[in-house]
């Protein structure tokens, strides 16, 4: 099987309407229903929410030397706001994984498959 990334992405500053408290319980539940799923077919690797892009630290090398700088590699209104780690039998099969997943939770889903070092 292959794995694939599926990158949830979000926008700063992006005005939504605020959920309700009984929203956000049914929200949180439909997610607990897709990864149940995605657990039982044996397709979830790792799933994360991330925290906003200015609490990243990017960690490079310049002249030889290690060097931090506070906040994101790129600086872009559009931001990775949480992922998917999956293995799906091909491409196909991922992108049906990654359409549940825009479907519960209203964002875009990139998909991203990794490189498979084996072959």
């Amino acid at each position: 099987m292959a794995h694939y990334l599926l990158s949830v992405h979000s926008i700063a500053g992006e005005l939504r309407e605020p959920m309700t408290n009984d929203e956000m319980k049914e929200s949180f539940r439909q997610i607990g229903i897709l990864e149940a799923e995605m657990k039982s077919s044996d397709s979830l690797v790792l799933s994360g929410r991330l925290h906003e892009p200015d609490t990243a630290t990017v960690v490079r090398m310049s002249n030889g030397e290690v060097l931090t700088t506070d906040g994101p590699f790129v600086e872009s209104k559009e931001h990775l706001g949480g992922f998917y780690i999956i293995q799906a039998d091909n491409l196909d099969a991922a992108l049906a994984w990654a359409t549940k997943v825009t479907k519960t939770i209203q964002r875009p889903i990139e998909v991203w498959p990794f490189v498979d070092v084996r072959s």
